[in-house]
């Protein structure tokens, strides 16, 4: 299968103390196969949602090349570029002043889709997330709770149709009821979107093992700015790998053995 997305030697060196650079990235190379979940996982601070933030030029390499759909990203337009990712954040980012309908259809409305298809897209966005649109397109960001909001912006990313999610730790300030029922919504709609012919490639962001075991074809472990390994979910759960066998300990250090 094509790549969607394709990491080619990428470094990323900023200015560190005594005037010496910091990589913040170093070689990285990685395939996504269109129409996959790939998971990003490792410490804070070890390149991550940097990585990410690389796809839709936020985030610019010192060397290297990401392409998107075989083409250099920094060869196109930033706004056609944009236009073509979805992109949902942990904290959302829907404009405070505007009605659930107007965050959603804001992208389309920028790309000069008709409007008059704007109404039946956001009934269809939100029921796609789990929102009644009769209750929730009039309403306002301030009288959405944060997983009502996460779901709107979801609805968002999706507006525009585009082949290309990216996911930066879009669940983490919720509770894990919350976070659990949004992970169903999220792996119910992209598989219903797969049945449809219009798979989506997701690059997504977290801290949560399970959430990646759940939700990803591959799990990528990022440690101090490389890639240290790229597993499928069974194999990354068993890997004797020291960084990814650490990883998985780590998370799971609340398990207890019953003694008799």
């Amino acid at each position: 299968m094509a790549a969607a997305i394709e990491f080619s030697g990428v470094h990323l060196v900023v200015p560190g103390d005594e005037n010496k650079g910091r990589a913040l990235l170093d070689d990285v190379s990685l395939q996504l196969e269109a129409g996959t979940v790939t998971a990003l996982l490792g410490r804070s601070g070890s390149g991550k949602t940097t990585l990410l933030r690389m796809v839709n030029r936020l985030a610019v390499p010192t060397s290297g090349t990401v392409r998107v759909h075989g083409e250099d990203v920094a060869q196109k337009s930033v706004v056609e570029l944009r236009r073509g990712i979805g992109y949902v954040i942990q904290d959302t980012g829907l404009f405070p002043h505007l009605t659930i309908a107007r965050n959603i259809t804001m992208v389309p409305e920028l790309s000069g889709h008709p409007r008059q298809h704007f109404a039946e897209q956001v009934r269809q966005l939100l029921t796609a997330v789990g929102l009644d649109p009769a209750r929730f397109a009039k309403r306002h960001p301030h009288q959405l709770s944060g997983g009502q909001r996460q779901r709107v912006g979801l609805a968002r990313a999706l507006a525009a149709e585009p082949p290309i999610l990216l996911m930066d730790e879009p669940f983490g300030a919720l509770d894990p009821l919350t976070r659990a029922e949004m992970q169903d919504m999220v792996r119910g709609l992209l598989q219903r979107l797969r049945d449809r012919g219009q798979p989506k490639t997701v690059l997504l962001v977290t801290h949560d093992l399970d959430e990646a075991m759940y939700l990803a074809d591959r799990i990528v472990l990022v440690c101090d700015g490389r890639i240290e390994a790229d597993l499928a979910p069974a194999e990354f759960l068993h890997s004797q790998q020291h960084a990814v066998a650490e990883y998985v300990c780590a998370f799971h250090r609340g398990e207890r053995k019953v003694t008799a």
